[in-house]
């Protein structure tokens, strides 16, 4: 591969790393404060157009090393969509099939990308989902079938699996380090599966203790895809709250104001978990007045459209002749 001339031999040579970094791009209109510099990680220039490109490949690569996959043995996984998004496509250029469990309440958007992406879809109804944005039924659904067909599915686990921290630690961390020239004092993220969180912290605390990291939460009965609050992580067996120096609490709603915010006026047509990051890293930027700060922006506005329209009604108008 040659990131200079950006010619590949195959799709996963774009995948990122130290050498290939997705961007950071500052804001500028939005930023009250000029000393507190903040900066967007752009996840969404991954090739399959999320932050979990990361995790997903590093899943993969780990099940393939362990001969867990072929003989016509796929995946299944539970997903709210970008994870189950970048395992179908993955898989299936690599000859795997992929299951993946959706609630319900997933955008339309969503579930439609996972199957363009190549993945078999199972829709469980919404009282299988207590918590919002991938709920406990379709994580237990998911590994019931790697339990009962053993020898269909291997089941990734991104909730449990550590190379889901490993994935950030060998790519985001070292990437925002190199990006930043070590200046960076605060990371924000959000909370999901926390292998984003837990394995970019990890490695930026390693270069420097004194950096902050900043988990940014829903507040209770949200809709975001992906989100959780610390109410709903029991599920994940990644968190660990003694890395994280805050966690900020957004009313869910400003995840989408905020994320029309950054579209229309810094061009970066960010998705509502931006937006919520965004919300959280103000109160931060506000409250000290110093520092370098970076912000995951996980993925774009496309696969919440029919969100945004819910949210903010006006985007609507007009749009029928």
């Amino acid at each position: 591969m040659n990131h200079q001339t950006r010619v590949y031999e195959n799709i996963f040579e774009l995948l990122p790393g130290e050498e290939n970094p997705t961007p950071l791009v500052r804001l500028n209109k939005l930023n009250p404060v000029a000393a507190f510099p903040l900066y967007a990680k752009l996840e969404w220039m991954n090739p399959f157009g999320s932050v979990k490109d990361r995790a997903a490949w590093e899943l993969l690569r780990d099940l393939e090393a362990r001969g867990e996959l072929g003989d016509g043995r796929g995946l299944v996984e539970p997903t709210s969509g970008n994870t189950g998004i970048s395992l179908a496509a993955m898989a299936r250029a690599r000859g795997h099939h992929l299951l993946a469990v959706v609630p319900n309440k997933i955008p339309l958007e969503k579930k439609v990308l996972l199957k363009i992406a190549g993945a078999e879809l199972e829709v469980i109804s919404d009282e299988l989902c207590p918590a919002p944005g991938l709920g406990d039924g379709s994580i237990n659904l998911a590994k019931t079938h790697a339990k009962a067909s053993a020898k269909k599915y291997a089941m990734p686990n991104q909730y449990e699996n550590v190379k889901n921290v490993e994935a950030h630690f060998k790519t985001t961390g070292p990437e925002i380090w190199k990006q930043t020239g070590g200046k960076i004092t605060h990371l924000f993220a959000s909370l999901g599966t926390c292998g984003t969180v837990m394995g970019t912290g990890k490695f930026l605390r390693t270069k420097n203790p004194k950096i902050k990291i900043i988990a940014v939460q829903p507040t209770e009965g949200h809709d975001v895809p992906g989100l959780r609050n610390v109410s709903q992580l029991g599920v994940s067996k990644l968190f660990d709250a003694s890395l994280v120096d805050d966690i900020i609490e957004v009313d869910f709603h400003l995840a989408y104001t905020r994320a029309l915010d950054l579209c229309q006026n810094e061009g970066l047509l960010a998705g509502p978990s931006a937006g919520l990051i965004f919300e959280g890293a103000l109160e931060i930027v506000r409250r000290d007045q110093k520092g370098h700060g970076v912000m995951i922006f996980p993925d774009n506005i496309f696969k919440y459209t029919s969100n945004m329209t819910k949210h903010i009604p006006g985007l609507s108008s007009g749009t029928q002749p």
